[in-house]
């Protein structure tokens, strides 16, 4: 795994893992049981994909609600004056009339041949208010690039707010290989019937896979836990493996 530095200024929380809060923007604690309403943290690819990174928390006491109006962006907080820690006050500005600029502060330092790239936080996706901010994704190459990092913002659609509230994560941040090095092809035929073989084998078995964790939810959604089942014997094989070596 690369490993990730950072430099920061202001008094801020540092980057950290993404935490799957349950309850809280995951959902609540509903177990997958007949009668549940389903939860996002119910979906093992959702999850795994939402811990695949690192995020920030909004640091200020000040409550910020961006809005669109009349076609531009509005930015409703009492900033007040500067913090002596902070140069650039207030941190957020305007980017034109349809996104939003923060100032983070932030330096991260990663590994040759790796890039940090901005995404929205997984909770923008889950949040039934739609009041999460949503961060433009962009790449970064700090490898050369060793500037304090600022990120941009869509701003929210008419009718909409998006709300920064001190604590709540509101970025994150994926470190991934600098360039997309892909190579995309057709399956060769041995391939294709391969992994089609193996996905009868998996349809023909599916019950057995998934015995004792199928449910249906309050809005008869049908769901079990073949996927899962599979994850944990692969994790559990590739620990085998590792051992080994």
């Amino acid at each position: 795994m690369p490993l990730v530095k950072f430099r920061q200024f202001g008094d801020r929380p540092v980057p950290q893992p993404i935490k799957i809060t349950v309850p809280g923007w995951a959902g609540s604690k509903a177990p997958r049981a007949d009668g549940s309403h389903e939860q996002p943290w119910h979906c093992i690819p959702f999850s795994e994909s939402a811990r695949y990174g690192l995020e920030l928390v909004y640091p200020y006491d000040i409550e910020l609600c961006v809005t669109t109006r009349d076609g531009k962006v509005q930015l409703g907080a009492d900033w007040g004056a500067p913090p002596e820690s902070m140069p650039v006050w207030p941190p957020f500005r305007t980017f034109g009339d349809d996104y939003y600029s923060y100032q983070l502060s932030l330096d991260l330092d990663v590994p040759a041949g790796f890039a940090v790239r901005t995404e929205p936080h997984p909770r923008y996706f889950t949040d039934p208010t739609y009041s999460t901010p949503l961060a433009v994704p962009a790449l970064i190459r700090s490898e050369w690039w060793p500037m304090i990092f600022f990120c941009i913002f869509r701003a929210p659609p008419p009718g909409v707010t998006h709300v920064f509230r001190k604590d709540e994560p509101f970025i994150a941040f994926a470190i991934l290989p600098a360039d997309p090095d892909l190579t995309l092809e057709p399956m060769d035929p041995e391939t294709a019937a391969q992994r089609e073989m193996r996905s009868r084998r998996l349809a023909a078995n599916r019950d057995a896979l998934a015995e004792g964790t199928r449910w249906t939810s309050d809005t008869q959604t049908i769901f079990d836990g073949t996927y899962r089942n599979l994850a944990r014997a692969a994790r559990t094989k590739g620990k085998a493996a590792d051992a080994e070596d």
